[in-house]
């Protein structure tokens, strides 16, 4: 019999800020949750007038995708970020990226004997897709660490969650020469791509890095930030068209598909530019709102040059500043569930309302008084 969930995976981390989301509660005017990344905005209404036409959809979709829905991924990441070389059999919706982060080492065939590198400070779900299929995680952002080890897979995010951070091209260029001399796949998580605020993000398909070919590299995509889709679980991966292939069969054994609906209204958010710029607008004000409150009540704010987050530290155990919020009606995340190197960082979120983030920076500002 196989063990137990709670062996296999770790515990969920948020469920630890249940103590602290019931203090921050406690405030009289309410808590300011800036611990998840979850969208609050409107979705696009050109996005939901293309569900809306396409809700009639009685069939099983292709697990590929409509022609129409990976042509719009193309041209969105030849329009907005310089891919170019791109087909239509180098790209594959998903239901939304948290399912193929989480799966893709099981779709790749990895397992025991196997090794995964994430980053040192990086998105949890990455270390929890090699744990479930028993393939060994490391942990590192240099690649002279890995000696002459061989992974298998080795995992990019750029911008950086939670940290913000954006890696140059010449790292990236670096990485995937490194993991093709080595017959490692590369797969950049590029969710953040277009939250950038004092750095300029390039993908990991852009022309500067990977060369004329997408060979052993992939991107993974979300609408979930740049479209407020994160109901609607849409998602693509793109890049290397053999290993898109491989995945495809996978998933059609899995029955892991997009909905129809969704994949019209997918294409629709990615031929939108409009709403894109409109949101990155609203963001950046909340960024300048929250960033200037935590400088002034004493926080430092390190990289956050791009993504969702202030990454921000008072050179303290997180999670004392995560209860000295709670105390002032915010929640925060830890540093540590991101890794070992946060554990005097906590994660702020930009993504409340403007009421909310106006609200965090008056608590703060009477902190620092």
């Amino acid at each position: 019999m196989s063990s137990p969930v709670s062996r296999r995976l770790p515990d969920f981390p948020w469920d630890q800020l249940t103590e602290y989301a019931d203090r921050a509660r406690t405030h009289p005017d309410g808590i300011v949750d800036l611990s998840m990344g979850t969208p609050v905005d409107p979705t696009p209404d050109v996005v939901r007038r293309a569900l809306e036409a396409a809700s009639d959809s009685p069939g099983y979709p292709q697990t590929i995708g409509l022609p129409e829905t990976r042509r719009a991924a193309i041209d969105w990441l030849s329009r907005r970020h310089g891919v170019t070389g791109l087909g239509l059999d180098g790209v594959l919706p998903v239901v939304g990226t948290k399912e193929l982060v989480a799966s893709l080492p099981m779709q790749l065939g990895l397992g025991l004997g196997d090794t995964v590198v994430i980053p040192e400070l990086a998105y949890p779900t990455y270390a929890v897709g090699a744990r479930l299929v028993g393939a060994r995680t490391v942990a590192t952002d240099s690649l002279t660490s890995l000696g002459p080890e061989r992974p298998a897979l080795l995992w990019l995010n750029s911008p950086s969650n939670p940290t913000g951070r954006v890696l140059p091209v010449a790292h990236l260029r670096k990485v995937v020469d490194w993991c093709r001399d080595r017959g490692t796949l590369v797969v950049s998580d590029e969710c953040y791509l277009e939250c950038a605020w004092e750095g300029e993000p390039v993908s990991v398909l852009h022309p500067e890095v990977c060369g004329a070919s997408h060979d052993g590299v992939l991107s993974v995509h979300s609408l979930s930030k740049r479209s407020n889709l994160a109901g609607y679980r849409c998602g693509f991966v793109a890049g290397d068209p053999t290993v898109v292939a491989e995945l495809l069969a996978v998933r059609k054994n899995l029955g892991l598909i997009q909905p129809g609906p969704q994949q019209v209204a997918m294409a629709a958010a990615l031929a939108d530019d409009a709403h894109a710029d409109e949101q990155h607008a609203r963001y950046s004000a909340r960024r300048t709102t929250l960033k200037a409150a935590l400088e002034g009540s004493g926080f430092r704010v390190d990289h956050s040059e791009a993504s969702l987050y202030l990454w921000a530290t008072r050179d303290e155990d997180c999670w004392r500043t995560v209860a000295r919020l709670a105390d002032r009606g915010m929640l925060v995340a830890p540093g540590t569930f991101y890794g070992r190197a946060g554990a005097q960082h906590v994660r702020v979120a930009l993504t409340a309302k403007d009421e909310r983030i106006e609200a965090a920076a008056r608590r703060l500002g009477e902190a620092a008084s």
